[in-house]
C-alpha cells in the first residue's frame, strides 16, 4: 500500500478568546441564578480561555459548517494545494447544524470546489479521528490521491442559558430546586468552539516536514458499558429514550437536546478503559513508550491528566512528562477538533525532527470509545 502523509494542518478559532470571568456574560445566566458549579469545575479543569462563535450581541457569528469551511480555506492557503485536485472531503463533528443533510454535505456546499466523494463521521470526540481514518484508508488503498479531513464543533449555542430556562422555570413551578442538574451544568464550563483541518496525500511535502500515518486504530467498549455522554435523549435505568419518542413540551421542559454526561459513570470508567485500550493498541502494533517522542492525549480536564498519568505508571506505561503535549488550558475542550488543534500547534512549532514519532490519543465518553494514531515525522 502507498504511504499516506499529513502535509498541512490548520485551525480556525472564532472571535476573541473568552476568559473565565466572561463565560456567563456570553452564554447567559440560567433563570437569573449564577451557576454554583462554575468555580468548582473551572478549578478542576484549569481551562483559562475558550472560543465561542457568538458575538457581543449574543447572536451566532458562525455555524459549524462555516467554522469548518474557514479551517479548510486556511489549509488551502498555507499548503498551496489546488482545491480542484482534492478527491475526498471527510468531516467529523459532535454538533452538526442540522439532523439532515450530513455535515460534510453542508461544508462541501460552502467550499464550492467540484463534485467529490464525501464522508461524515458522527459520534463525539472520536468523530474527528474517524474522519481522519476514512481519508487515510481511502488514500492507502489507492482510491484517492489527496483528501481533506476535519474535526469541528459549534457547541456554544447548545450551552446558552435560554436552552435551559424552560426546565428551570418548570422546576420552580413544582416548588423544586430550579437549578439545572450538574450533569448538564458542568459541561457549560468545559466546551469550546472551533475547527481543525488536515491535508492528506500519497506524496510527502517537497519542502518542509510531513507526518507519515503509520496506523489509526479504535476500540469501543459499548458492548460492556451504558451511555455516559448523550444529547437528544433522556436516560432511564441505563437506557436512552429518544427525543423522537418524547412530546415537544418535554423537549423544552427536560432540556432533552442539552448535552449531558453521567459523572459517576465517567469517573468510574474513563481512566481504566483508557489504560486498557492503550495497552491493547500498543501491544497489537508492537509499539513501546521508548519509541515515542510526543504523546498528544485529548483530555477534557487537567483533572483527568493527573489521574491518567498516575494510572499509566501503575500499569507500567511510562510516558515522561516531557513527552506530553497538551494545549487545553488556552483553547478549551473543542471535542472532535481538539486533536487537530493540538497537532496543528506542534506541527507548526518548528520543533519536530525527522524520524520522531507522535502518538495521538482520543477518548470519548459517549459509550466509551478510544482512537489512537501513530505518526512519524518525514
Amino acid at each position: 500500500m502507498p504511504e499516506v502523509y499529513i502535509n498541512a494542518i490548520s485551525k480556525y478559532l472564532p472571535n476573541n478568546p473568552i476568559p473565565n470571568d466572561r463565560i456567563e456574560q456570553v452564554l447567559g445566566v440560567v433563570n437569573g441564578t449564577p451557576s454554583r458549579a462554575k468555580s468548582i469545575v473551572l478549578r478542576n479543569n484549569r481551562i483559562t480561555m475558550r472560543y465561542y462563535a457568538i458575538g457581543q450581541d449574543g447572536q451566532p457569528t458562525h455555524n459549524n459548517a462555516e467554522l469548518t469551511y474557514q479551517a479548510i480555506n486556511q489549509l488551502m492557503a498555507i499548503s498551496g494545494a489546488d482545491k480542484t485536485e482534492i478527491d475526498i472531503l471527510s468531516c467529523g463533528t459532535s454538533t452538526p447544524d442540522q439532523l439532515l443533510p450530513s455535515h460534510a454535505s453542508m461544508v462541501h456546499g460552502l467550499w464550492q470546489n467540484k463534485p467529490m466523494e464525501l464522508n461524515s463521521a458522527s459520534g463525539i470526540c472520536t468523530s474527528g479521528m474517524n474522519a481522519l481514518k476514512y481519508a487515510f484508508m481511502a488514500i492507502a488503498c489507492g482510491g484517492a490521491k489527496q483528501a481533506v479531513c476535519t474535526g469541528s464543533e459549534r457547541v456554544s449555542s447548545w450551552l446558552r442559558a435560554n436552552k435551559f430556562n424552560n426546565e428551570s422555570e418548570r422546576l420552580a413551578a413544582l416548588e423544586q430546586n430550579p437549578i439545572i442538574a450538574f450533569e448538564k451544568d458542568f459541561l457549560r464550563w468545559m466546551l469550546s468552539d472551533g475547527a481543525g483541518a488536515m491535508l492528506l496525500g500519497n506524496q510527502p511535502n517537497p519542502r518542509g516536514i510531513s507526518l507519515t500515518i503509520r496506523w489509526v486504530d479504535g476500540i469501543s467498549y459499548a458492548n460492556e458499558l451504558e451511555p455516559c455522554m448523550y444529547a437528544g435523549a433522556t436516560k432511564v435505568n441505563g437506557k436512552l429514550h429518544s427525543w423522537s419518542d418524547a412530546s415537544p413540551e418535554e423537549w423544552l421542559d427536560q432540556s432533552i437536546f442539552a448535552i449531558k454526561q453521567d459523572i459517576k459513570l465517567l469517573e468510574e470508567n474513563i481512566i481504566p478503559k483508557g489504560v486498557q485500550s492503550i495497552q491493547e493498541v500498543l501491544h497489537k502494533h508492537q509499539v513501546t513508550m521508548e519509541d515515542l517522542d510526543y504523546f498528544l492525549p485529548h483530555i477534557s480536564s487537567y483533572f483527568f491528566k493527573d489521574r491518567l498519568s498516575e494510572a499509566f505508571s501503575k500499569a507500567d506505561i511510562d510516558i515522561p512528562e516531557a513527552k506530553w503535549f497538551i494545549n487545553l488550558n488556552k483553547i478549551g475542550n473543542v471535542g472532535s477538533a481538539s486533536s487537530y488543534i493540538q497537532l496543528e500547534e506542534l506541527f507548526n512549532s518548528g520543533k519536530l525532527k525527522s524520524g520522531e514519532k507522535i502518538l495521538l490519543s482520543v477518548p470519548e465518553s459517549g459509550r466509551f470509545s478510544y482512537v489512537y494514531a501513530l505518526l512519524e515525522v518525514t
